[in-house]
């Protein structure tokens, strides 16, 4: 008799014994853990070209608005424009400087994630090539160091202007700042030397200097009084035609002034000239009986020169939705950047155009007012 053969119809197979993945988990668990290794691998990529996007530089500057500062306000509890040794007056409203918020150049390069939020995200922005902006081989603080000596030579003119403007008596001496290698001047001047006189004429100050030399021929040489080592010394000075087809020295002015009375102009961390017209301006309404502004918020921007001239600036643009975005009412802009200010006048805001101080001052009394048409304005 036979042994029986054994049921092993409900053993386990050896695919199938208690403790042994399937085919089909295994299957499931190796395709979950390559989508996670792809998922990673893709985080890191992102991570890592965001990394290059924040270190890769782009040759661009990008111009936004920046804010406004009242002239006639103060800045980190100090007086924008502090006066003392004369009598001052109330001032009511506001004479705002407007500033542009600038990225770029060698001081703050820009990014390439900067460059595309400034290119798709940011309405307000606007992109130039960095070499429009700052010459090559030129460094941040040197650019730094520019931007200082830029904002103290206005506020220093700025001074002179208001205060002959207002009436005040403002002696100066012209000397020679600078000569520049291979002036047509030569050995004729020195560093230092007082002008006196030029072509027989007297200098008193910067304008005296220009009209006399509008009177010289370019290439021609021509007699020149000066003070050196206190002493007068008479010279004849060669002079050479500028680009403008003017006679010039080659050299450097540096005039040097007797003020009345002192002025501490506090403008906080900004740098640059532009903001020469709306000190002269503060400045002026202190010095001078009655509120000039008439309560009304003003704001502008612009050079001045020793002549009281306004002179152009850069991101007027910008300055203008600066300036509405502070609440001004009215800005003055420089006659010479109405290029850049027709078609971006901000809405509500009155842009007038003006060349001069004197043009500055000639509009107040309407503001003082309340007016809104009637301005000289720039135009197509």
């Amino acid at each position: 008799m036979s042994a029986p053969t054994p049921d092993r119809s409900h053993d386990p197979s050896p695919e199938h014994a208690e403790g042994q993945p399937s085919a089909q988990s295994t299957a499931g668990r190796r395709g979950l853990s390559f989508r996670n290794v792809l998922l990673i691998a893709v985080t890191v990529l992102v991570v890592i070209a965001i990394a290059l996007m924040s270190i890769i530089k782009v040759p661009v500057v990008i111009l936004r608005p920046g804010p406004a500062t009242d002239t006639l306000g103060k800045v980190d509890g100090k007086d924008v424009i502090a006066i003392q040794g004369a009598k001052t007056y109330p001032t009511s409203g506001s004479l705002d400087f407007t500033t542009v918020s600038l990225a770029g150049g060698p001081n703050y390069p820009v990014s390439v994630i900067e460059y595309l939020q400034a290119k798709f995200l940011d309405k307000n922005a606007q992109i130039e090539p960095e070499e429009a902006w700052f010459p090559k081989d030129v460094s941040g603080d040197q650019i730094k160091q520019k931007n200082a000596a830029d904002m103290t030579d206005s506020q220093e003119t700025a001074e002179v202007v208001a205060m002959r403007s207002a009436g005040f008596t403002v002696p100066q001496k012209v000397l020679v700042g600078m000569i520049a290698e291979g002036a047509p001047v030569g050995k004729a001047l020195v560093v230092k030397d007082q002008l006196l006189s030029i072509a027989g004429k007297k200098v008193t100050d910067l304008a005296s200097v220009h009209a006399a030399m509008d009177g010289v021929k370019p290439g021609s040489s021509v007699p020149v009084q000066v003070l050196r080592g206190g002493k007068r010394v008479s010279v004849s000075a060669k002079t050479a035609a500028a680009q403008n087809g003017r006679a010039v020295f080659g050299i450097g002015l540096d005039p040097e002034y007797t003020m009345p009375f002192e002025v501490k102009v506090n403008a906080g961390n900004v740098g640059g000239p532009s903001a020469g017209m709306m000190f002269t301006l503060a400045i002026y309404d202190k010095i001078t009986p009655g509120a000039m502004t008439g309560g009304k918020k003003i704001a502008g921007t612009g050079t001045i020169n020793e002549m009281g001239e306004v002179g152009p600036i850069g991101g007027v643009r910008h300055k203008m939705v600066g300036a509405k975005d502070a609440g001004v009412g009215y800005f003055l802009a420089p006659a010479s950047d109405c290029d850049e200010v027709v078609g971006h006048e901000p809405d509500g805001v009155t842009v007038i155009k003006v060349a001069s101080l004197k043009e500055a001052l000639a509009v107040m009394p309407k503001i003082a007012k309340g007016e809104t048409t009637g301005f000289p304005a720039c135009t197509k």
